[in-house]
């Protein structure tokens, strides 16, 4: 499939369309949608969708915000950038929606209007080694020298994340607790609390459907209109991002009934679940967890104080909640980063488009997905979207957002020139190919991220492969010869890392000359999808016994990099 087909740095699977114009306020799309349901057992629920957008590429900026916070400490554009730097944002570039007509967003983690946080913030990953909890799956990384090596990264944060220790390895058990896509709550959570609560519940649900509607046609005065004056700088950004990124389905799902809150007279905080798409309007909508704070006086209508970050939900909060965003959007692709690095934009879209094509070749149990999303991170934002805390050598990684959907994010400060086209194919084959649940048993470390590395290296001969030098020195030393105990710690150094990046990629490489890639994909979607074990696996694609195959394996690689 890719076996030979060397892909030129840069090169875009379709760079030639002309920009489009992401809609301003009040040019809604036509065809108004309707409202969305809310959750609520007495209201029918209709989902929120609009039409789908051009397929032409666009770049499209939310625009610096006043008090914007972390989109201009990213430092400069040219810091750290891809190979393929298309220099200044074209002229032609399409702006989005105007931010800050009622003033600046408030500071980056604020809730707007709020004068102390809602709830306290999720559990923060702790130190790098051997954590009790941690928020994400072992490494990835390729070689090169050492003082410009990449440096990658998976993390696939579909739920809660249990560390196994064995062996003085960290493994991880992701528990899928990503709603359904509809963002419906557990059965019978609708039905708690007594009626009054759930009459405030259908009279805040009536407020999100009339914001939704407001948000798909392109109305940002509606958008604002169920809000509180203070809240709504911050929502304004949140606008901005979300129409920018052409949202094209918004479905806020109440979770519960209402709670007050303590020494609050009046304020009522609301769990809503919301499905999303971006882009395609037919998608299977992602999901986040939100809370939403409300001031409730007399039998006027509730109004929206602030809305929380979903920093304690499975994935941490989305670069939509928190930064301005610059959106360029490609007919696979959709690339988004902070006003600051807009002018990556162009290159980055036409690495990712040409990614893309090779990791559609990867899906490995559905479709391709319909669009891969791929968030550049400035340094602020790199700690900060999807939780942060990587490990210091991570330059990207992969993260589930429900719906079958990963989003990407990559490092800017730690990306090379020369990285840039195998990391995207890299991280761009985990979101083809992992399922939604993620992958709960450590041992197949080595599959995933070999088949991954396989995609990024795109065809080349073994004997360019860029880990090859630090697969080497594993193999002559320090690794015991098992492909189930290969992942790395947190801690581990770089060429420990790469090496065993390097080991997965020379297992998978000698499957696929073996048995071809189809088969190596069955074998894939056996372990990783329907988690059966490598033996099972084995018999049933490969037709021989796992215990010679791994050997087999071994003594390839030993030959190749020994």
């Amino acid at each position: 499939m890719t076996d030979g087909d060397e892909r030129p740095a840069g090169t875009a699977a379709s760079g030639d369309e002309q920009p489009a114009t992401v809609p301003r306020d009040g040019d809604a799309p036509a065809g108004h949608p309707s409202a969305a349901g809310t959750g609520d057992p007495d209201r029918a629920a209709a989902p929120n969708d609009a039409p789908a957008a051009k397929e032409h590429d666009a770049v499209n900026d939310t625009g610096p915000a006043n008090d914007a916070g972390p989109a201009n400490d990213a430092g400069p554009a040219n810091d750290a950038g891809p190979a393929n730097d298309a220099g200044p944002a074209r002229d032609d570039v399409a702006r989005g929606d105007d931010v800050g007509r009622d003033g600046g967003p408030a500071g980056p983690g604020a809730l707007a209007g709020a004068e102390e946080p809602a709830s306290e913030p999720g559990p923060q990953p702790p130190p790098s080694g051997h954590p009790a909890t941690a928020p994400g799956v072992p490494p990835f990384v390729a070689g090169g020298e050492p003082s410009t090596r990449r440096r990658w990264r998976l993390w696939a944060v579909l739920g809660l994340v249990l560390v196994l220790v064995a062996c003085g390895v960290p493994g991880v058990l992701l528990l899928g607790l990503v709603r359904d896509a509809a963002g419906r709550p557990a059965a019978g959570r609708e039905d708690r609390g007594t009626a009054a609560e759930r009459q405030l519940r259908a009279r805040m649900a009536a407020q999100l459907d009339r914001q939704a509607a407001a948000l798909l046609d392109g109305d940002r005065a509606g958008f604002l209109a169920v809000a509180e004056p203070a809240a709504r700088p911050a929502l304004t950004r949140r606008y901005a991002a979300l129409r920018a990124l052409r949202v094209t389905a918004w479905r806020p799902v109440a979770d519960g009934v209402p709670a007050a809150v303590d020494r609050r007279p009046g304020e009522w905080r609301l769990t809503v679940t919301v499905g999303y798409c971006f882009v395609v309007p037919g998608c299977t909508p992602s999901s986040v967890e939100l809370g939403t704070r409300w001031r409730v006086a007399g039998d006027a209508e509730p109004r929206l104080t602030a809305v929380e970050e979903s920093r304690a939900t499975p994935a941490g909060a989305r670069p939509w909640e928190v930064s301005d965003l610059a959106v360029a959007v490609g007919k696979r692709a959709v690339v988004a980063t902070t006003p600051a690095l807009r002018g990556k934009l162009p290159g980055l879209l036409a690495q990712a488009e040409a990614a893309a094509t090779v990791a559609d070749l990867y899906a490995v149990s559905a479709s391709p997905p319909d669009r891969y999303l791929v968030y550049y991170a400035g340094r602020a934002e790199w700690q900060r979207w999807y939780g942060g805390g990587r490990p210091k050598w991570t330059a990207g990684y992969a993260v589930g957002v429900g719906g079958g959907h990963h989003d990407v994010v990559l490092n800017a400060g730690s990306l090379t020139p020369s990285g840039v086209d195998d990391l995207l194919r890299h991280e761009l084959t985990h979101a083809a190919s992992l399922p939604d649940g993620g992958y709960a048993d450590p041992s197949s470390w080595w599959l995933v991220e070999g088949l991954a590395e396989y995609a990024g290296a795109d065809g080349q001969p073994v004997d360019r492969y860029e880990g090859l030098a630090e697969a080497r020195k594993l193999v002559r030393g320090g690794w015991n010869g098992r492909l189930d105990a290969l992942a790395p710690a947190d801690d581990a150094s770089d060429d420990r890392v790469g090496g065993a990046y390097g080991i997965g990629y020379l297992a998978v490489r000698h499957l696929v000359d073996r048995f071809g890639e189809q088969r190596l994909l069955d074998f894939f979607r056996a372990v990783v999808h329907e988690r059966r074990s490598m033996a099972e696996a084995a018999d049933e694609a490969f037709g021989e016994p796992w215990p010679g195959l791994h050997d087999d394996c071994v003594a390839y690689l030993r030959a190749v990099a020994g």
